[in-house]
């Protein structure tokens, strides 16, 4: 067995953690906070006494990672799935996006068909974008690399409305980068393999509890094999020898073990590593190149019921997407609504913040016109996710060094790292398993969803 200290408690780490524990090592987490889940986490709100989620996070029947880690927590039971998608399109009813009976990438048709949002020259020039992303099969997207988004949807000749109604929504919410600044390859595949690829593919789960206690279980299992779990403790710098790593050095002392897995954003990172260690793995060199895009989570509290739907995208908004996290003993509804690639609004104050959100929230729930929130609650993440810019890609370093130089007991994890896939609680999930499984031996990736036979046949594989 291997002492292995794992830097930072967030999805990554726990995720590397619990590997390295099945396959007989001992994990030692080191934590600046005093509670797990880094950035998809809760926190006691000190006004109202309430557990809210910095922001919401949600999990799709793509993230076969992210649905692995649950179930090794033993928390699945509190994932609640979504086939149906509301599109907010007032003064009409939602939209709903539900699968059909077709065989997947057809599943969405006649839905899609249905949808009064958008027109008939909207839904033929995004079929006609569809269907390109299926011949190109998934390899072709890299032939995209270094391009926007919006690049692709200019060549296949994409009306205005649909843009800003269909594409934009889905990418920035999926993203967190505008279809103008986007890398293609990280927007082509969301549809590719969320939409196109697999009937459960795009159903959405959403937590029913606040997402701290997803992670609840970890330090319990961790404590089960020996490994354990120091909150409260900072990582000060990598200890490192001129050949390996050794640990870690804290404010509480160094934490020694046969390896490192830093399962840190990239900007703390960087803080940690000399420049001697920098100088001796090639991975570390590109983490002052590496750009954020923030994240705007708003809570809000109203007097009564405004909004009915369990969720609502908002086409053509600033705000994205409204959650519904239910009615209180006293008849209130609380509504958590999300901000993505949110630049322009981290300057703003609560008050701007609450009342553009409010103006969207009574765009798309008129039954809240007129009506003031008890509460408004505003949570800015200016670090939320990597900017996956074109030339990001390049710049992604691997779990674990090369034979172009590194450090070989040094593990790299982190949803910034070169996971395939862009910034979400999947990629984290999978760089803590690769990262895991570099070091152990064994492990891996949990297998993703089959390309439908259909899917394959007309290009995507």
């Amino acid at each position: 067995m291997s002492d292995v200290v794992v830097i930072g408690a967030g999805i990554a780490g726990i995720a590397a953690a619990l590997r390295l524990a099945q396959a007989g090592h001992r994990p030692i987490i080191i934590e600046s906070r005093r509670k797990l889940g880094g950035r998809a986490t809760s926190f006691i709100d000190p006004r109202s006494s309430q557990l809210l989620d910095n922001c919401q996070h949600v999990t799709m029947g793509c993230c076969t990672n992210l649905l692995d880690l649950y179930r090794r927590l033993g928390v699945l039971d509190k994932i609640q799935w979504h086939p149906t998608t509301y599109w907010a399109n007032p003064p009409h009813a939602p939209d709903q996006l539900t699968a059909g009976w077709l065989p997947a990438p057809a599943q969405f048709t006649g839905a899609f068909m249905r949808m009064r949002l958008l027109s008939l020259a909207d839904k033929v020039c995004i079929g006609r974008a569809m269907w390109k992303l299926l011949r190109i099969g998934l390899a072709g997207r890299s032939r995209w690399s270094g391009r926007t988004f919006s690049e692709f949807l200019r060549e296949t000749r994409q009306t205005e409305s649909a843009v800003q109604r269909f594409w934009e929504p889905v990418v920035v919410s999926a993203c967190n980068l505008s279809s103008d600044r986007v890398d293609a390859p990280f927007a082509m595949q969301v549809f590719q393999e969320g939409f196109l690829s697999h009937r459960f593919a795009s159903t959405m789960g959403l937590s029913t509890v606040p997402l701290l206690q997803l992670y609840d279980p970890a330090e319990a299992l961790l404590k089960k094999v020996g490994g354990e779990l120091r909150l409260g403790v900072s990582a000060q710098s990598i200890a490192f020898d001129g050949r390996r790593v050794t640990g870690v050095v804290t404010d509480d002392g160094v934490v020694q073990g046969a390896a490192v897995i830093s399962a840190l954003p990239f900007e703390r990172l960087d803080n940690l590593c000399s420049d001697r260690l920098k100088s001796t793995d090639r991975r570390l060199r590109n983490l002052d190149q590496m750009q954020s895009s923030p994240i705007l989570g708003v809570h809000l509290t109203y007097e009564r019921q405004v909004m009915r739907t369990p969720h609502l995208v908002l086409p053509a908004r600033a705000t994205q997407w409204l959650f519904n996290k239910g009615m209180d003993a006293h008849g209130r509804q609380r509504v958590h609504a999300v901000i993505s690639a949110a630049d322009a609004w981290m300057e703003l104050s609560e008050q701007q913040i609450g009342e553009r959100v409010q103006a969207d929230l009574q765009w798309a729930c008129p039954s809240a016109m007129g009506l003031q929130p008890l509460q408004v609650r505003s949570v800015k993440e200016r670090r939320a996710t990597f900017a996956a810019t074109p030339g990001f890609a390049a710049l992604r370093p691997t779990a674990r060094a090369d034979a172009r130089g590194g450090v070989d007991n040094l593990f790299l994890a982190g949803d910034w790292c070169d996971t395939g896939w862009p910034a979400t609680m999947e990629g984290a999930v999978r760089s803590g398993y690769a990262a895991a499984a570099a070091f152990a031996g064994e492990g891996g990736l949990e297998k993703d969803l089959p390309i439908a036979a259909l899917a394959r046949l007309v290009g995507l594989r």
